[in-house]
């Protein structure tokens, strides 16, 4: 007689495990912040400290204190370590982004008093700073004409360089145009201007104008544009370059048709950035454009007006009705900067190469 052995006739399915790690909810973080919003505020008004900055930090130090802690309690210290670092790059980036939503709020708020069509296309003509009325119709011009002069100078120059620092250059030169390029990364603008003004104006005799501070916010831009668009070229992968000279297309076509349009928008992005740069310089433009409250069209001749030279000399009037105007100019300004930085994202995504199935 034998006897057989029942094999299971299922599936085999595993025994549920009796041990698990436990975890603090997901709603912890934001528990953990508004008791630490609470208790700073608590701590600053029963301190004395009127100022709200304060305040912020001793709830953030507390955020980051209780987050570890708790985590530490519940979750071990591993898990801690690693809700340690969140807090800290949640921290860093609410330390970067308050002032910078501050600045926008106030000069929104205070600038949109007088910013309407009459502000924007009017210039201030007769007017003096003390007065009501007048614009930034002029300053606006003035900009506008300086960066795109600037531009034309520069844009080329640092591409140019660049390429021939990434694909050409490998000898003493170009590590003497390194050499030179990060040293004019660190030039003050006020230092272009009076290179500027001591070459130009005074030694080959020419006059103020919009030209004389285009070439100044030239120099500004170059070493932006050089180390911006170097960077970008070098993460063009090698394979490229390699695939397209295999075909036996030249090198210069390769640049051409390869590496600068799979850079492009990183290029185009680091173009953006010298041009917010110059955009907002008031030291060259002091020097070199002087200060013109009428409508000056020719960048070339006679002195004009930009809108951070604008600011400063409204603001220095000390009046209510100049203060109204350098925030309002302020916000052209910012409004100026953000419209070139949606322009270049266009062109980015429309120049980048497209990716097919």
């Amino acid at each position: 007689m034998s006897t057989t052995t029942p094999t299971p006739s299922g599936p085999l399915v595993k025994p549920p495990a009796t041990l698990k790690a436990a975890t603090l909810p997901r709603w912890s973080p934001l528990a953990v912040a508004l008791g630490s919003a609470a208790v700073g505020v608590g701590v600053g008004l029963g301190a004395g400290l009127h100022s709200r900055i304060q305040w912020g930090l001793i709830a953030a130090l507390l955020f980051i204190i209780g987050s570890y802690a708790l985590a530490v309690t519940v979750e071990g210290t591993r898990q801690a370590r690693d809700r340690l670092a969140t807090s800290l790059v949640w921290v860093m980036f609410l330390l970067a982004v308050v002032p910078l939503a501050s600045l926008v709020y106030e000069t929104v708020q205070r600038g949109i008093k007088v910013f309407d069509v009459y502000f924007l296309t009017h210039s201030m003509g007769v007017l003096s700073d003390d007065e009501t009325g007048g614009g930034i119709y002029h300053a606006l011009i003035g900009t506008l004409q300086q960066v795109v002069l600037a531009s034309v100078i520069a844009v080329p120059i640092g591409l140019l360089t660049a390429i021939y620092l990434v694909e050409y250059g490998r000898g003493k030169l170009s590590k003497v145009i390194t050499f030179f390029v990060d040293v004019m990364t660190g030039i003050p603008s006020i230092v272009a201007g009076l290179f500027v003004l001591s070459f130009w104006i005074l030694i080959l005799g020419f006059g103020y104008s919009g030209w004389a501070g285009a070439m100044a916010l030239a120099i500004l831009m170059m070493p932006v544009i050089v180390r911006s668009t170097e960077e970008m070229l070098k993460l063009v992968p090698n394979e490229l370059r390699e695939a397209s000279l295999a075909l036996g297309v030249p090198k210069w076509r390769t640049i051409l048709k390869v590496v600068l349009p799979t850079a492009i928008g990183g290029i185009t992005t680091g173009v953006m950035l010298s041009v917010a740069r110059i955009a907002g310089e008031t030291a060259p433009v002091l020097l070199l454009v002087w200060v013109n409250p009428l409508i000056n069209t020719n960048p070339f001749e006679g002195s004009q007006a930009s809108l951070p030279l604008y600011v400063y000399q409204q603001y220095a009037a000390g009046t209510d009705a100049s203060y109204d105007r350098a925030w309002a100019a302020a916000l052209a300004l910012i409004g100026f900067i953000m419209i070139l930085n949606l322009a270049a994202r266009g062109i980015a995504r429309w120049k980048a190469p497209k990716t097919g199935r």
